[in-house]
């Protein structure tokens, strides 16, 4: 048996041409409420819009670009796309953008100046209008290729002398000394850090925050318990077999971010030791993951959301009002110690 087949009308799609004619308005006019153009009167407008949600029609980006001369793209740049902190910062980055009529352009660097270099060359070619450069530490190489084609950046913890770039100050120290504190509170004295790679300058002062926490506190600092990591899983796996290797070991560990902390939990457990009842450990950064560990990890929230937020004013102020007197050049990110399972008193002895 032969069945008839049954053919559905082919829907065109809508263009510009068909929100004009529906609108009863020119193609310019499309265009200009489009791209926003203050030439379009509120009643024309109005009608427009309308007439682009009835059909469904999504404008060409790439053709209101050369109308409007903005491509309404901000880049992102950060250092590993394998740690959970920088997901969850690009997604928060990008919800912002979005409500705001932007889009996002995405590259990890991956701790690699050749691949930076590469990200800022992709980024230059699809004409962001400005970059947020949150590599913590790894973006000396690519700022000439940015700075030259005066492109507005925003940077983490780099300040550089040009009014085009804006940067964002992370306070670490209020954060790392409510852990100090907190801890000596518990009765904790032996105090370890375990600490980030030094090739970044964010690793380096939060390391730098620690000593002065400890000093502040009246504890000793141990240089061998002050050890550099990378800021992996492995990385706190690693830095925890050097502190069990010693001969006088913490009752506490300060980690610089928190899968380093996630790390020390899963070395600690493997090792037949309890974490809180063995050791106390803390992280650094609250990423989604902390509170779902075992037991769910005390950690310093370094808001993602507040980050991104900060990157995309700075950006946004520099492409669209760049000669405001009052605009801001320096933005400040605060940190804040989040007490879950992973600190407790030391054990007896300890």
């Amino acid at each position: 048996m032969v069945r008839k087949g049954t053919h559905k009308p082919v829907v065109k799609t809508p263009d510009i041409r068909t929100v004009a004619a529906l609108a009863k308005v020119s193609i310019a006019t499309v265009s200009r409420t489009i791209n926003n153009s203050p030439a379009v009167s509120e009643r024309l407008t109005k009608r427009v819009w309308q007439a682009i949600e009835q059909l469904d029609y999504l404008p060409n980006p790439h053709a209101r670009s050369l109308v409007s001369g903005r491509s309404r793209i901000f880049g992102i740049i950060v250092e590993n796309i394998t740690n959970p902190f920088f997901p969850e910062l690009i997604q928060s980055f990008e919800e912002i953008a979005v409500a705001h009529g932007y889009e996002i352009l995405v590259s990890s660097s991956n701790s690699d100046p050749t691949v930076l270099a590469t990200c800022v060359r992709r980024m230059l070619e699809r004409k962001v209008e400005g970059v947020a450069v949150l590599s913590f530490g790894a973006e000396e190489p690519v700022l000439d290729q940015l700075v030259h084609r005066d492109i507005p950046m925003v940077l983490a913890e780099f300040r550089l002398d040009d009014p085009k770039v804006s940067t964002i100050l992370l306070d670490y120290s209020t954060g790392i000394h409510e852990a100090i504190h907190h801890l000596l509170g518990l009765g904790h004295r032996r105090i370890a850090f375990l600490a980030g790679p030094h090739k970044l300058h964010s690793a380096i002062t939060r390391e730098n925050d620690f000593r002065t926490a400890m000093q502040d506190e009246g504890l000793p600092t141990q240089k061998k318990w002050i050890i550099e990591c990378d800021h992996t899983l492995k990385g706190g796996v690693a830095g925890f077999a050097q502190l069990q290797a010693l001969s006088a070991r913490p009752s506490a560990i300060v980690c610089s971010n928190d899968m380093t902390a996630i790390g020390v939990l899963r070395a600690a457990y493997m090792e037949g030791l309890r974490v809180p009842d063995d050791i106390s450990v803390i992280g650094l950064d609250d990423i989604d993951f902390a509170e779902f560990t075992l037991p769910p990890l005390t950690t310093i929230r370094l808001s993602r959301a507040d980050l991104a937020r900060s990157a995309f004013e700075a950006l946004r102020q520099q492409v669209e009002d760049p000669a405001n007197p009052k605009m801001l050049r320096e933005f400040l990110v605060s940190t804040s110690l989040v007490v879950r399972g992973s600190t407790a008193a030391p054990a007896a002895g300890i």
